[in-house]
């Protein structure tokens, strides 16, 4: 209840006049509940929050009281902000100190990984990280906390920045995925540091001399395209230091021995001198991969063909085809190996390996030409004895024995049973002599076992030439001296 002339508790100071105005208690009931509502409503609005005029700036909102992180006043700047970086007011087409001395350039590597080296095309694929370091007095800033600025490679294309480019270079890009892998630190005192990520693809000047024995050596050089060492002067920041690598860098074919840096003046006719840089490291090829496929394959079909000297001469089959056999598999081997390699106008160690096994395989063959030349000669010269002095009829049993000329004269005549009529001269037992024994049937059942024997192991003798024999033992020899030799100069 609202008294006359008092105050109005719900509605608060601006509705004072309009509550005690009139007595509720004599307003109609319609009125009373209009009057109601609407004091309702003005309590309702009056618990809300007040808002202040805008005024043309910001009101910043008071933190909680459990947010106590401070809040960075830098990135909080009114209207536009001014660049720390002024890069429209300098001509960035000339280069730091123009005019002056040459401006020093650090550079430093660290080589993420090496993707494949060929030796057919000669040249190697790196991935690595290259750096370059400089002060350029336009770019410095000032700052009180003395901290960096770090941009992409947007900004790169509005300032200067070192013209190095790869010498002896086929393939070369800078990664762009997600973005451009390029990134510009600014220090307040003007120094840049400049770094990007590159795959290049360059030439490598391989000696295959010792293959698959050898050691190569190839360089990535780097150097200034435009600028001589008047204007520009290259150097690895940090010596020795500048050049780091990826301890898991592994080659299937290769184990990397060393990297290490150089660096040198190059100098060209039309244009002057210009410092070069070098990264350097040594691969030492595997050689296990080559013993399996090639060295150990080669050796066997030389061992192969040393079989044919224990068959029987008279087997021209089995001992033919073998020793073709061996050829055409030795063949394969050395048009296999030298599809995979360069055309070299020299001769590599591996060649001389294949083709000396080519020649002891190629001489096996050979050896048993001449073992069949040899035996149909000396079978054509025993038809012709035979013809010339034929076996005596009347006696009974009797058989040939081929004596050489080591027996003496009296030997052959003391042989019982023998006519004197029948030996030969002197000069006709320089060749053979032929002596017929006369057999008599009492001494045939006796000695039966024997003279089976003894036939046996004479037609084995006859069947194995002599050639043959000291094939045994020269082809091997000789092939262990080739090897002690060859492993000990190209190893």
């Amino acid at each position: 209840m609202v008294k006359p002339g008092g105050i109005c508790p719900s509605a608060g100071y601006y509705w004072k006049a309009a509550c005690c105005i009139t007595d509720i208690h004599k307003m109609p009931y319609f009125t009373r509940l209009i009057l109601f509502l609407f004091c309702l409503v003005v309590l309702v609005e009056s618990r809300k929050p007040r808002r202040r005029r805008w005024t043309g700036q910001l009101e910043m909102p008071r933190p909680s009281h459990l947010y106590k992180k401070n809040l960075n006043v830098t990135k909080m700047r009114k209207g536009k902000p001014q660049p720390l970086l002024r890069v429209e007011d300098h001509d960035f087409t000339m280069r730091p100190a123009f005019g002056g001395p040459a401006i020093p350039v650090g550079v430093d590597v660290q080589v993420e990984s090496l993707d494949s080296i060929s030796e057919v095309d000669m040249d190697f694929t790196m991935t690595l990280y290259l750096r370059h370091y400089w002060k350029d007095e336009r770019l410095a800033f000032p700052s009180t906390s003395n901290k960096s600025m770090t941009f992409d490679g947007r900004l790169v294309k509005k300032i200067w920045v070192p013209d190095v480019f790869f010498v002896h270079s086929k393939r070369s890009f800078t990664h762009d995925t997600t973005t451009d892998n390029i990134m510009l630190r600014v220090f307040p005192d003007g120094h840049v540091l400049y770094s990007m990520r590159i795959t290049v693809t360059a030439m490598c000047n391989m000696d295959f001399s010792h293959f698959p024995l050898d050691s190569q050596t190839c360089s990535l050089e780097l150097e200034s395209y435009a600028y001589t060492d008047e204007d520009l002067m290259l150097y690895w920041k940090n010596g020795d230091e500048s050049l780091k690598t990826d301890e898991k860098i592994s080659l299937s074919q290769f184990l990397i021995q060393k990297f290490h840096t150089t660096s040198r003046l190059a100098f060209y006719s039309s244009t002057g001198w210009y410092n070069r840089l070098y990264i350097n490291f040594t691969l030492r090829r595997h050689i296990f991969f080559f013993l399996l496929q090639t060295y150990f394959p080669a050796t066997l079909m030389v061992m192969l063909s040393w079989v044919s000297f224990w068959i029987d001469r008279r087997a021209v089959p089995a001992r033919v085809s073998l020793g073709i056999t061996t050829v055409l598999t030795m063949s394969t081997i050395i048009t296999g190996v030298n599809a995979s390699m360069p055309r070299v106008s020299y001769i590599k160690a591996v060649d001389i390996y294949l083709w000396v096994s080519f020649v002891f395989v190629f001489l096996s063959v050979l050896e048993y030409a001449a073992v069949n030349y040899l035996t149909t000669v000396q079978e054509w010269k025993e038809r012709k004895l035979q013809d010339k002095f034929p076996c005596t009829c009347g006696m009974l049993h009797s058989r040939t024995m081929m004596l050489d000329g080591s027996y003496s004269e009296s030997e052959a005549n003391s042989l019982a049973g023998y006519p004197r009529s029948h030996i030969l001269t002197e000069e006709e037992r320089q060749d053979k002599i032929v002596v017929h024994l006369a057999l008599s049937n009492e001494s045939n059942s006796s000695r039966k076992k024997g003279l089976l024997k003894g036939q046996m192991g004479l037609c084995i003798f006859q069947n194995t030439h002599a050639i043959d024999k000291y094939s045994r033992m020269i082809f091997p020899a000789s092939f262990i001296f080739f090897n002690l030799i060859y492993w000990s100069v190209f190893s």
